[in-house]
């Protein structure tokens, strides 16, 4: 790392450098690797400002690039960052060189899958993954959770993942249920992926104007910031979320098709469909989670889920949000 009066050299920039070149976070932008480290966000902006514009450079040609010019602050931040990436997903990378030595049968990555009951085939696309991540999987050929693990097993240890990648990676390694529960549709504390989550991802998905503007034309009543944060959605952009939600809901029923035949015996068994969904921990997911789920229900499911929860709790909540 550099002092406040001593800055990085031609020998710290052509070490790191040269490790980097092996990391298939080269093509990450810089201003995510440095907000994955908490650290000070990358000041140069644009689509271009990654490891790869930068670690074939020498060091003298480094430091008359537009923006780094006259800023040597710059570089010992560009060279802290590649350093501190590699250094923090080096761990990882002693896991994988073990689990490179395993058999299909005894990768762990898998073990853990097995054990807490996610299915291996859950489309990685479905997951709550980064674009980025997600498009290298796409690249890599990486359709499934098993997949997945199968792929870390066989990578090289030399190989530095970082961001999302090395979290699922990470969470599976270590069972970190919380973790896990961020990037895949699982529930704390219990096993299996599940409907409810599935469709709180949905919203957790959309953007705080797009969410306040669903809740609003539901029947919510918000804040008046919330108020000028939804108006931001217009008609036309409005009907163009109906029509994504829409599809993404249907796809959410398919991939659950054996969770939404079971609904009615899940809320009888719960005895109302907001404390099936009292899970979520959040009213206002909750209330808009029911909503999804409603069109899933025999007809007759949503009235008598409503009248079997009584006076108070979530459905006289729910009855007062919602437009009838």
């Amino acid at each position: 790392m550099s002092t406040p009066t001593e800055h990085r050299t031609a020998k710290d920039w052509d070490k790191v450098r040269m490790d980097f070149h092996t990391s298939i976070m080269v093509d990450t932008a810089l201003s995510s690797l440095a907000q994955n480290l908490d650290g000070a966000d990358w000041p140069l902006p644009g689509k271009d400002e990654t490891p790869a514009k930068y670690i074939d450079l020498p060091f003298e040609e480094l430091r008359l690039v537009p923006g780094i010019n006259g800023h040597p602050e710059h570089i010992d931040q560009l060279i802290d960052i590649l350093e501190d990436t590699l250094a923090f997903d080096n761990p990882f990378g002693e896991m994988v060189a073990q689990s490179t030595a395993a058999s299909a049968e005894e990768n762990p990555l898998l073990k853990t899958l097995v054990r807490l009951e996610i299915p291996t085939d859950f489309p990685i696309e479905d997951s709550m993954l980064s674009a980025d991540v997600k498009a290298f999987c796409k690249l890599e050929k990486i359709a499934t959770l098993e997949e997945f693990a199968n792929f870390a097993q066989k990578m090289p240890p030399q190989v530095v993942v970082g961001g999302d990648f090395r979290t699922l990676l990470n969470a599976l390694a270590h069972v970190n249920e919380q973790t896990l529960a961020a990037v895949l549709p699982f529930r704390i504390g219990s096993k299996g992926l599940h409907l409810p989550e599935a469709l709180a991802h949905l919203i957790d998905s959309l953007t705080p104007a797009e969410r306040l503007a669903l809740l609003k034309r539901n029947g919510l009543r918000l804040s008046e910031a919330e108020e000028k944060t939804a108006a931001g959605i217009d008609r036309a952009r409005f009907a163009g979320l109906q029509e994504s939600l829409g599809q993404r809901i249907a796809r959410i029923q398919e991939l659950f098709a054996e969770e939404v035949r079971g609904l009615p015996a899940m809320i009888k068994e719960h005895g109302s469909l907001g404390r099936y969904l009292v899970v979520l921990g959040d009213p206002r997911k909750e209330a808009l989670v029911a909503k999804f789920i409603e069109p899933m229900l025999p007809k007759a499911a949503p009235a008598a889920a409503q009248a079997e929860a009584g006076k108070g709790g979530f459905w006289s909540a729910l009855t007062r949000w919602f437009r009838k």
